[in-house]
């Protein structure tokens, strides 16, 4: 398995795993390493898997599948990576990474919805206004933290393992869409906190920042808001849990294909 990606140094690296069965008939998957690419082509990509093959006294010959996340230069029905790899071991049968298949549908269809789209450009903004610096993000934990200390006090707080505990914004990333169910959740829990942290931002800076934040702070309130809101978290509940379960270490494929019929039924 391999995927590709520039780290911060701005340099392409290619990380691989590879997935075996061991003596006893367990399936051990190791990452093996990370190895610099000078471009992301097929090409490229192919001979420096050769090389770590070669380096590590491992053939071709004994490949039986491969997996990627899909993209043109992996997949490419003639020149992919994909392609090139079965021209030298036709058994090497390919695999598309399941929880990448579900993002790429959730993504196409959200950006295809206007209504959707325009709320998590919202959402986006919001994350980005709030936790603009270290002051307001303090200052949403604060609030946050008092509004959890009062509403223990008038006893209307579930409390238990696990619960109320310390928390932030968190931002979200489109090629895990799943990290979106993540967002929705932490702006749920502190919405009525950001919502002071807003107010604060337009009291206290008249500037250019100071009219966004009243912008989001109008836009947030609004019933198309908190509307899209709780549909998209009751879509992506549904879905984030069909991910987490395709992520798992021990899932087989037969699961995995009950796991989206049902999810496919309660969506």
């Amino acid at each position: 398995m391999v995927d590709e990606a520039r780290d911060v140094s701005i340099k392409e690296q290619m990380a691989m795993v590879l997935r075996y069965v061991n003596d006893k008939g367990q399936i051990i998957e190791r990452f093996v390493g990370v190895q610099h690419v000078i471009d992301t082509t097929s090409s490229a990509l192919k001979k420096t898997i050769d090389e770590f093959f070669s380096s590590a006294n491992l053939r071709f010959s004994k490949v039986r599948g491969q997996g990627n996340d899909g993209a043109s230069n992996m997949r490419g029905e003639f020149n992919g990576l994909k392609t090139k790899i079965l021209r030298e071991q036709p058994c090497a049968f390919y695999v598309h990474c399941f929880a990448h298949q579900l993002q790429l549908p959730l993504v196409v269809v959200a950006k295809k919805n206007i209504d959707v789209n325009s709320y998590f450009t919202t959402a986006n903004s919001l994350v980005n206004v709030v936790g603009a610096s270290c002051n307001r993000r303090d200052a949403l934990r604060a609030q946050y933290q008092e509004e959890l200390v009062r509403a223990f006090e008038d006893d209307c707080l579930i409390t238990g393992r696990g619960l109320n505990q310390e928390t932030t914004l968190k931002r979200a990333g489109d090629t895990r869409w799943n990290s979106h169910y993540g967002t929705l959740i932490s702006i749920m829990s502190m919405f009525s906190s950001m919502v002071n942290v807003l107010q604060m931002i337009v009291d206290d800076n008249p500037n250019d920042s100071s009219g966004e934040a009243y912008k989001l702070w109008r836009e947030i309130q609004s019933f198309e808001f908190v509307f899209h809101l709780f549909v998209m978290k009751a879509i992506l509940g549904i879905t984030n849990t069909l991910s987490l379960a395709l992520q798992k270490k021990d899932q087989d494929i037969v699961s995995a294909m009950s796991l989206v019929k049902t999810c496919k039924e309660n969506l």
